[in-house]
């Protein structure tokens, strides 16, 4: 089992690596959600624009207690980047596999625990059992120390986190449940044209936009949060935090991503997309505020009243997508 230390993509090492834009601390939400991180930041590795594969926001839906868990589409990344993703089954140690398939230049994708993960101390390490996805690409079996993407950046870990995280102690146990992981095959890579690449993003945008939410979303996520609001106010922080998660910044995180999207889209040529990109962006940061006074009403025991915010929310959902419908349709008249 020894062996020396194994990189899917060589040269990276967390104290010197430069996260991608979109992961800025200035960023309304520099963590979107775990999935759609370790994408922005591996496409970005791979020297490609991650900016190309955001069409899946523009369906962002409020889903009856959370909104949309969004992530790229796998036929969208081969489309865009080449980038080939399948399930693993793990039928072995997940180690083993790890040494296997990050030796062939393959990345593996996975749900692990967050307590043995120290990029997220203060919330998660040492602290408590989260679920989370991370994406390996090095590993050192010997050092023990494991390489991988995770939220906003890369990061390394070692020693008891290494041992834990793949369960090297751990008896057999046959009720043990195997995590969900993928396998990622970059040997096809392709790098597009940045014309070539924006033209096949505005294709999948507007296949994307045929399937957005046929009522507004706000307008039931109103409603939804007012049948919830004394349970919120009498459950916690614990317990707001976690719903929190599920409903507000991810929706505030898809229309960040959304507006980001089509101001990429417009630099590159495609009109009249700016205004709805303002409404998005105009939503994302309610969302912002959203969050925050919800934790301040929480803590102090009183109702949440949002009445205000989710209004402007369900004004700007309507504007924007009534100026991306007159966007497309004069693109359809033109084609």
């Amino acid at each position: 089992m020894a062996m020396s230390r194994i990189d899917a993509w060589p040269g990276l090492h967390g104290n010197t690596y430069e996260r991608h834009a979109l992961h800025d601390h200035d960023c309304l939400w520099p963590e979107k959600n775990c999935y759609t991180d370790v994408w922005i930041e591996l496409v970005h590795t791979l020297g490609c624009d991650p900016m190309a594969m955001f069409s899946f926001t523009h369906t962002a839906d409020f889903e009856g207690d959370q909104w949309t868990f969004f992530k790229p589409v796998h036929s969208e990344l081969r489309d865009l980047y080449g980038i080939d993703v399948q399930e693993l089954t793990v039928w072995r140690p997940l180690l083993e596999h790890a040494q296997a398939y990050l030796s062939a230049g393959k990345f593996i994708c996975c749900e692990v625990d967050a307590f043995y993960l120290p990029d997220t101390a203060g919330t998660d390490y040492r602290s408590q059992h989260a679920k989370t996805t991370v994406l390996m690409n090095s590993l050192d079996l010997s050092a023990r120390q494991l390489g991988y993407f995770h939220n906003a950046a890369y990061f390394e870990l070692s020693g008891d986190d290494f041992t834990h995280l793949f369960r090297m102690t751990n008896a057999p146990d046959g009720s043990y449940l195997p995590p969900y992981a993928e396998f990622i095959r970059v040997d096809q890579l392709v790098r597009l044209t940045p014309s070539e690449l924006a033209k096949r993003s505005f294709e999948m945008f507007q296949r994307h936009f045929k399937n957005r939410p046929r009522s507004n979303p706000f307008t039931r996520f109103g409603q939804r949060l007012l049948h919830d609001r004394d349970a919120l106010r009498t459950s916690g922080l614990a317990q707001y935090h976690a719903w929190a998660f599920a409903s507000i910044r991810q929706a505030g995180a898809a229309f960040e991503l959304a507006a980001a999207h089509l101001r990429w889209l417009s630099a590159a040529g495609y009109p009249d997309l700016l205004d709805a990109a303002d409404s998005f962006d105009s939503i994302s940061a309610a969302n912002k505020t959203l969050i925050l006074k919800g934790a301040r009403a929480v803590h102090a025991g009183r109702p949440l009243e949002a009445t205000e915010l989710l209004a402007s929310m369900e004004l700007e959902w309507d504007a924007g997508m009534a100026s991306l419908h007159k966007a497309l349709s004069t693109v359809s008249a033109l084609a």
